[in-house]
């Protein structure tokens, strides 16, 4: 890969021993460590492979807890073919995965919606003589649930229940899941499925994981993001974005959300509020998110403006998903109220991060109607930030400036049409050296 050359220097086998140290960006394995830190924490996760292989052109031996951080970062990446490959090193080298690292493996397999490899990943640590934890149930059954596979999540409830274990509030958030990812069920019957579920999970119990979290601790890894739920990048929020005790809640907002079922929605803060709880912000935005994508933009604005009126703390979110809620079906009064939105989120002082920006721009390109104010006031405010814009973004910007007969030497389709040729450029290069290292 050439990212961490341009940042680091081309390395030449060659060079005299000072000039290589001096161009050479770790020597030892802490110095790896670190690398594989940064690179995780920027989310660049597609270069871990590339380290490793340095590592192993340096003569530098991994140790545990290297392997630790590769697998873990392969894990919030989603990278399963990675972390299988790092796992089959690690044995050749005589390492052999401890409970910990067979978690963040199964977790991975969960986030690749892949649970035949969370199974078979169970019964290789059995033949090792690994022994399960509660925690690693749970990861496995989160797997299943991302697969929509009922019939084993319910197997394993079974077991957990038969061996002693209490469900707690993860147990039931991945019960909800696994529901909501049926395919087979319609969404009448999974709404009301999921209703009832949030009724059965007030009487959750607390299974001991004080001993086995220990390490997911140190490692920056709450169980949230382990389990890969929907709240995993939200935990560390503040301002009330997010009550962690109200886990079971935020799965059931967050798919009922997804199933446009505004009806059931509506009930669950029924049930929330004789349970005596207030919704945190995550459960107001999907709720938010559920109206808009029913259509229902009256009842999704007022949600907002209900809560802005509060005295409440202001979140970008909020703004962010009316705007991108408001957009659907691009109808005149829709794209006003974007509009105004992304105005207000500006005259804040907020800005978009990347991924909101890009996300919001792919999503403003697809109007055919209209004149298209709402694409070019994302695309302003991204310019305004220098936030770089990704190339499906700006792609589908261009072709519905292109669709709209702007001219050719208007500025605004030249800045486009240079940004989304040097995005085009970059991409296919990025890929024709995707199987060299960081170095040549």
């Amino acid at each position: 890969m050439k990212i961490i050359r341009k940042v680091t220097g081309c390395r030449s086998f060659n060079a005299p021993s000072e000039e290589y140290l001096k161009r050479n960006y770790a020597n030892n394995e802490a110095e790896y460590n670190t690398v594989i830190g940064s690179i995780t924490s920027q989310r660049r996760h597609y270069l871990l492979r590339d380290v490793y292989d340095d590592m192993m052109l340096d003569g530098v031996k991994p140790e545990r807890e290297t392997f630790h951080s590769l697998i873990l970062g392969t894990m919030r990446g989603g990278r399963m073919q990675d972390a299988f490959f790092f796992r089959d090193e690690m044995k050749s080298m005589g390492l052999f995965p401890d409970v910990s690292l067979y978690n963040y493996l199964i977790s991975t397999c969960g986030k690749c919606k892949n649970s035949d490899q969370a199974i078979l990943l169970l019964e290789e640590m059995k033949r090792f003589e690994v022994k399960p934890t509660a925690q690693t149930y749970i990861c496995l059954l989160h797997a299943c649930a991302a697969d929509g596979r009922v019939d084993r999540v319910s197997a394993i409830v079974r077991d957990m229940t038969s061996a002693g274990l209490g469900l707690n509030k993860f147990c039931y958030a991945g019960i909800i899941r696994a529901h909501q990812n049926n395919v087979t069920a319609s969404a009448d019957h999974t709404a009301s499925k999921i209703i009832e579920l949030v009724g059965q999970s007030k009487g959750w119990s607390s299974v001991d994981q004080s001993k086995e979290f220990g390490e997911n601790v140190i490692m920056g890894v709450s169980e949230e993001e382990l389990y890969n739920l929907p709240t995993g990048e939200y935990v560390h929020r503040r301002g009330g974005f997010i009550q962690r005790q109200l886990t079971v809640y935020h799965v059931a907002s967050h798919a009922l959300a997804d199933l446009k079922a505004a009806e059931a929605a509506e009930r669950l803060m029924e049930v929330l509020k004789k349970d005596g709880k207030t919704p945190d912000v995550f459960i107001l935005l999907q709720l938010m998110r559920c109206y808009l994508h029913s259509g229902d933009l009256d009842r999704g604005l007022k949600v907002f403006e209900d809560y802005m009126s509060s005295n409440r703390p202001n979140m970008v979110e909020l703004y962010v998903t009316l705007a991108e809620g408001a957009m659907v079906g691009y109808t005149p009064r829709g794209m006003e109220v974007a509009q105004e939105t992304l105005i207000k989120l500006n005259e804040r002082g907020f800005f978009l991060y990347p991924k909101q920006g890009n996300d919001l721009l792919l999503l403003a390109s697809g109007e055919k109607d209209g004149g298209y104010t709402v694409a070019n006031l994302i695309w302003d405010m991204m310019q305004a930030r220098k936030v770089k814009p990704s190339l499906a973004a700006v792609e589908a910007y261009f072709k519905g400036l292109k669709g709209r007969e702007v001219p050719e030497d208007d500025p605004r389709m030249l800045l486009v049409s240079t940004t989304y040729n040097k995005l085009a450029v970059a991409s296919s290069r990025s890929s024709s050296s995707s199987s060299s290292g960081l170095r040549q």
